[in-house]
């Protein structure tokens, strides 16, 4: 019998993902083109049969999964996208002009920028460790699943999935940095020679 495997799906296509805005909290839509790869991805899942199916509470994540061929995926709170506080909706190179240097959010953080202060109305977002704190608590939640022979899939966004992976890696949360993730893409994560592994990474479905 084969390993059971934790698969991760990153939600489709929206506004925000193809400009490159960081979209933590703002509960956008999927693109068209979004909710035609999450149909794809469904169709590249079809067959599997998985014990658990967890999404992020967000729209983007729910739709996905619906798309998929999941309607009743159990909301998990902790699925949800890193809450990007003052850098939430802008991109990268916005943000690497205002502070007068490369921004890498892996490795700075949000709370890079003077809105980062605070100030009425000021959301102070996570650092990356609270991040890592929320993809440990899936980890645990999954593992007795996973331990049992079930298969586990997680339907949730860029950012905590690559935190999440490092976490079942046992890695520093910081190395996400380096694990790009597709829009609908899925990745496996599982086990071998009694370490925790990937078996496969930002698989395209479409």
């Amino acid at each position: 019998m084969p390993e059971p495997q934790l698969v991760l799906l990153r939600h489709g296509e929206t506004e925000w993902s193809l400009t490159g805005q960081h979209t933590g909290t703002s509960d956008i839509p999927l693109t068209p083109h979004g909710e035609e790869q999450a149909r794809a991805a469904g169709a590249f899942l079809a067959g599997r049969s998985f014990a658990l199916v967890l999404r992020s509470p967000l729209l983007r994540a729910r739709r996905t999964a619906e798309l998929a061929g999941y309607p009743d995926a159990v909301p998990e709170p902790n699925l949800a996208e890193w809450d990007y506080g003052p850098v939430e909706g802008r991109t990268a190179d916005d943000v690497s002009r205002e502070i007068g240097r490369d921004w890498l959010i892996f490795r700075d953080g949000v709370h890079v920028v003077p809105s980062a202060d605070g100030g009425p109305g000021a959301r102070r977002g996570e650092t990356l460790d609270d991040v890592a704190d929320r993809a440990r608590s899936v980890v645990r939640r999954v593992d007795p699943v996973l331990r049992d022979g079930g298969d586990v899939l997680l339907v949730a966004h860029g950012h905590l999935l690559r935190v999440l992976a490092a976490v079942w890696l046992e890695l520093g949360p910081a190395t996400a940095a380096r694990f790009e993730l597709g829009t609908a893409s899925v990745s496996l994560l599982g086990h071998g020679h009694g370490l925790r592994t990937v078996e496969g990474w930002n698989l395209p479905t479409a």
